[in-house]
């Protein structure tokens, strides 16, 4: 059931965790705590009881249907512990694996980062026919898609670049509409830059872009060529043509996260060498004990990604101490409730301005975020469920956080330290924008 943080469960959780006590006094109202590499923490020394009665009664309610046992709760303001079931337990956690990989990527790049796609040509460009090669080296864009590839076929042709007598050939990390097989990814790039050749999908796409966009026409004579990366440096020579940008690394995980975007988030692992690097910096930037982030994959599919709900909220206060000095906000990088209507955010019934990161598997649902509060605050949650009903789980989650904001009441008016900045909030109006490809060479 609910753990009261007893002296004997303080106990357990402090061996666990591999917290030091520091300043102890019985006849304080609380327990100071340092995780290892991080800030104090301090932790009530009993939930306040009409919250251990909300809980209680949400874990009981899940208890006709699925062991309370495999129910993961961690409820935190500030230092103070408000809710706590199994919350140190590493439980399959889905997408809320996505906030190590956000946290694991603003570790390594600085949130303004662009990934570069690099275009090459073999030979000469004359009367609008590339006598050569056009080469594409991918660096790990996350976020290539139709609209991108239209613009870059737009550039080309304002370079004069109307028809390539030889080959698209692909290098690299080159990974387009998520398909990380380059081969495929190639082809569907050749696609884009000829719109005689559109499918239904791409005209749809093209349809959403800034009206007066152009229809490429550009034609790949030789087809698709995929450069193996065990053959050593080439040897032919290539004139650089373009440099193509993404969007900012901002822009990129909110994306991912708005949608839970499997692929990007496996594109964005990959880049950063793979899921124990990941999990390595997320526990290290957060300061959590690394067996409490367990995980195979940078995107949550499989059980066998396991986070606890204490080491989720560490994470996302981690992210939130990082991208304060920045003048940037945790809802610049996921959805935020009553602002954010698409992706993972719909259909549920979360009180307004809460920041959240949902997951979702077969006999899984998780959600985990940061709900402002009147009395208490941030609060920083995690729940993490196992059951058969995910649709009845999400609903009792939301009134989870329905009840309790009931009892904690909502703000006067939503911290700005949790709503996404201007900069943020168009983002989408940049996919596909052709001022992020930079000409080195007119024909």
């Amino acid at each position: 059931m609910l753990e009261l943080f007893s002296s004997g469960l303080m106990s357990v959780w402090l061996d666990m965790a591999g917290i030091h006590r520091s300043g102890l006094n019985s006849t304080q109202d609380s327990q100071e705590m340092v995780w290892p590499g991080n800030a104090g923490f301090v932790l009530a020394a009993a939930p306040e009881p009409q919250t251990a009665s909300i809980v209680e009664e949400y874990l009981q309610e899940l208890g006709k249907q699925n062991p309370i046992a495999q129910q993961g709760i961690w409820m935190q303001s500030g230092p103070v512990v408000l809710a706590n079931n199994q919350g140190s337990i590493p439980l399959p956690a889905a997408s809320l694996t996505k906030i190590a990989t956000s946290l694991a990527a603003l570790s390594t790049w600085d949130h303004s980062h662009q990934f570069e796609t690099l275009v090459s040509a073999t030979g000469p460009i004359k009367n609008g026919v590339l006598e050569g090669d056009l080469i594409i080296t991918g660096n790990g864009d996350p976020l290539f898609i139709w609209q991108e590839g239209i613009a870059l076929a737009n550039s080309l042709n304002r370079l004069g670049v109307k028809k390539v007598a030889g080959k698209l050939v692909i290098r690299g990390r080159f990974a387009m509409n998520g398909n990380r097989d380059a081969l495929r990814s190639g082809q569907m790039l050749m696609q884009t830059f000829n719109s005689r050749t559109w499918s239904r999908p791409m005209i749809f796409r093209y349809s959403r872009m800034a009206p007066g966009t152009p229809k490429p026409q550009l034609q790949i004579v030789g087809g698709v060529k995929l450069e193996n990366p065990l053959m050593g440096p080439q040897q032919t020579k290539a004139n650089l043509l373009l440099r193509h940008r993404s969007l900012t690394l901002t822009q990129l995980l909110k994306q991912m996260n708005i949608f839970s975007s499997n692929d990007m988030a496996e594109i964005i692992a990959d880049s950063l060498g793979g899921a124990q690097v990941v999990r390595k910096l997320a526990a290290n930037a957060a300061g959590v004990p690394l067996g409490e982030i367990q995980l195979i994959n940078g995107s949550g599919l499989g059980v066998d990604n396991r986070i606890s709900a204490r080491a989720t909220c560490g994470m996302l206060m981690a992210l939130q101490r990082k991208l304060q000095p920045l003048g940037l906000t945790i809802g610049d990088f996921f959805p935020v409730s009553g602002r954010d209507r698409n992706g993972t955010m719909s259909r549920r019934q979360l009180p307004q301005a809460t920041v959240i990161k949902t997951g979702t598997l077969r006999n899984v649902s998780a959600l985990a975020g940061v709900m402002p509060t009147r009395d208490r605050g941030l609060v920083w949650f995690a729940i993490i469920n196992r059951g058969n009903d995910v649709m009845g789980l999400r609903t009792k989650q939301d009134h989870l956080l329905q009840s309790l904001i009931q009892q904690w009441g909502s703000p006067t008016s939503p911290p700005l330290v949790v709503l996404p900045t201007p900069a943020s909030i168009d983002y989408v109006k940049r996919i596909g924008a052709s001022d992020r490809n930079q000409v080195f060479r007119r024909g």
